[in-house]
C-alpha cells in the first residue's frame, strides 16, 4: 500500500532533531507544524494517513476525508479521535503507549527536587553576590528536606507510577499506593491504602491517572484538606484532575506545595489562577518530551503503521 500521509501536527515530537523521512516507505508524505481548523479538511482531502496529536478529529470531519484509512495518534491518550466514528467509517485508530515513563517521571521528580533542594534558588543567590557576602562557607535560603524517611503516595500504578515507586525507593521513601484495583505487581515494602488515607498520609502525592469522570477534579477543596502541612502534589497526568481554583487558594495559604507538569487548558490562560500562586513549579507539559522519548515514540508510530500495511493490529484502539 502506498499511501498519501499527512502529519498534522508534528512540531512537538520533532522540532528538527528527528526524522520524518522514515515515512517515505509508506508513500508521499506532507509534515506540518501546526494545522488551525480552517486548515485542517484542505490538507488532508486526499489522505488515507493521519498523524494527529492534539488536532481534533470529530465525526464531521472524518466524515468528510472519505479516502482517510488509518489515523495514528501520535500520543498515548486518543481523546482527540472520535473513536465511534472512526470505527462506523472503517477507519484503523492507533496510540502510541509506554514511549517515555521514565522521562515523566525523571521530570516529576526534578520537581520534587526543586522544593526539597532548592538548587535553582541557591544557584541565582550565589550568581547575585549572596555568597560572596556571607560570613560563613555555606549558607541557606530555606530548610532543605531529605527525602529519605518521607512518604511517596502515588495514585494510580502503571508505568509511570512504577518508575516512580523505583525513584522514591532510591532515596529511601515510604510507599504509599492507591488504584482501582490492587495492582499485582505491588511492592513487597509499599502499602496499598484508600485515597483519602493516600491524602491524609503523604508528603509527596504523585497523580498518575486518566482524566475520566470520577477522577476529574480528585484534588479538591476537600482531599486539600486533608494533606499535611507542606505537602508536595505532583502533577504530570492530567490537568483536568486538579481543581485549580481550589488547588491556588491553598497555595496562597501555604498549606500545600504543588508541582504541575500539566494544566487544566494548555497553553493557558494568562488568568490562570496557579499562574500566579506561590509555592509552585510549573513545566510546559514537556516532561515526555525528552529525545530519547520522542524518538520512541515517533519508532512505535512507524511500526504501528507498518503493522497496519501488513493487515496486523498493533496499538489498535478504534
Amino acid at each position: 500500500m502506498m499511501a498519501n500521509i499527512c502529519v498534522l501536527d508534528g512540531y512537538t515530537l520533532n522540532p528538527g532533531d528527528l526524522d520524518w523521512s522514515v515515512l517515505a516507505p509508506f508513500g508521499d508524505y506532507e509534515v506540518y507544524d501546526r494545522t488551525a481548523a480552517g486548515e485542517l479538511l484542505t490538507r488532508a482531502a486526499a489522505s488515507s494517513v493521519l498523524f494527529t496529536n492534539k488536532t481534533p478529529l470529530d465525526a464531521a470531519t472524518l466524515a468528510a476525508l472519505p479516502e482517510l484509512r488509518y489515523i495514528g495518534v501520535l500520543a498515548t491518550g486518543t481523546n482527540v479521535v472520535d473513536l465511534e466514528a472512526a470505527r462506523r467509517l472503517g477507519i484503523a485508530v492507533t496510540n502510541v503507549p509506554g514511549y517515555g515513563p521514565d522521562a515523566v517521571a525523571q521530570m516529576a521528580f526534578a520537581h520534587v527536587l526543586h522544593h526539597t533542594s532548592r538548587v535553582a534558588a541557591h544557584h541565582q543567590a550565589v550568581i547575585s553576590g549572596a555568597w560572596s557576602a556571607q560570613p560563613d562557607f555555606c549558607f541557606t535560603l530555606d530548610t532543605l528536606e531529605s527525602l529519605s524517611g518521607k512518604t511517596l503516595g502515588l495514585v494510580g500504578f502503571g508505568d509511570i507510577a512504577k518508575q516512580m515507586a523505583r525513584i522514591g525507593q532510591a532515596f529511601g521513601m515510604q510507599l504509599l499506593v492507591h488504584s482501582r484495583s490492587r495492582p499485582k505487581d505491588l511492592p513487597a515494602d509499599a502499602e496499598f491504602v484508600s485515597l483519602d488515607t493516600l491524602f491524609a498520609r503523604s508528603d509527596v502525592l504523585s497523580l498518575h491517572c486518566p482524566l475520566t469522570a470520577q477522577t476529574r477534579h480528585m484534588v479538591n477543596e476537600t482531599s486539600l484538606g486533608l494533606m499535611k502541612p507542606g505537602a508536595l502534589i505532583v502533577n504530570t497526568a492530567r490537568g483536568g484532575l486538579v481543581d485549580e481554583p481550589a488547588l491556588a487558594s491553598a497555595l496562597h495559604q501555604g498549606r500545600v506545595r504543588a508541582a504541575v507538569d500539566v494544566l487544566s487548558s494548555e497553553p493557558p490562560a494568562a488568568d490562570n489562577p496557579l499562574l500566579h500562586a506561590p509555592n509552585i513549579s510549573i513545566t510546559p507539559h514537556n516532561a515526555w518530551a525528552t529525545q530519547k522519548a520522542r524518538q520512541r515514540l515517533l519508532d512505535i508510530a512507524i511500526a504501528n503503521l507498518a503493522a497496519f500495511v501488513a493487515g496486523e493490529k498493533q496499538n489498535r484502539v478504534d
